[in-house]
């Protein structure tokens, strides 16, 4: 048991020695951090701008939206006139088959 239990806190330990080494140290903090990045970063300005054009962008999105909403809506009613239509058209055809059946089978 005492075997089991040293090792296990020996693969803890490597583990934990792994993980250290791949911790950033403070030289690398201070490296990421230089002014020149500072100075690209986003001002107010430039947020406010980005979120006027997510904004807009929101809006033709939502008309577009509703556009092709409106399209799907006219091509399933036009869909359903035409399958009403056809319904007709097959249950004339199968009444007219009777019909000649009928009219065939008395002329013989």
């Amino acid at each position: 048991m005492d075997d089991k239990v040293y090792s296990l806190l020996e693969k803890m330990f490597i583990e934990m020695e792994k993980m250290k080494s791949n911790m950033a140290t403070k030289d690398d903090l201070s490296k990421m951090a230089t002014k020149d990045d500072l100075s690209n970063m986003a001002t107010k300005d430039d947020l406010s701008i980005l979120s006027q054009k997510i904004v807009l962008l929101e809006e033709k999105m939502d008309r577009n939206h509703k556009a092709l909403y409106d399209g799907y809506q006219l091509t399933y009613e036009k869909l359903s006139s035409l399958e009403e239509k056809v319904d007709r058209i097959e249950k004339k055809v199968e009444k007219h088959d009777v019909e000649i059946r009928v009219l065939s089978g008395s002329a013989r």
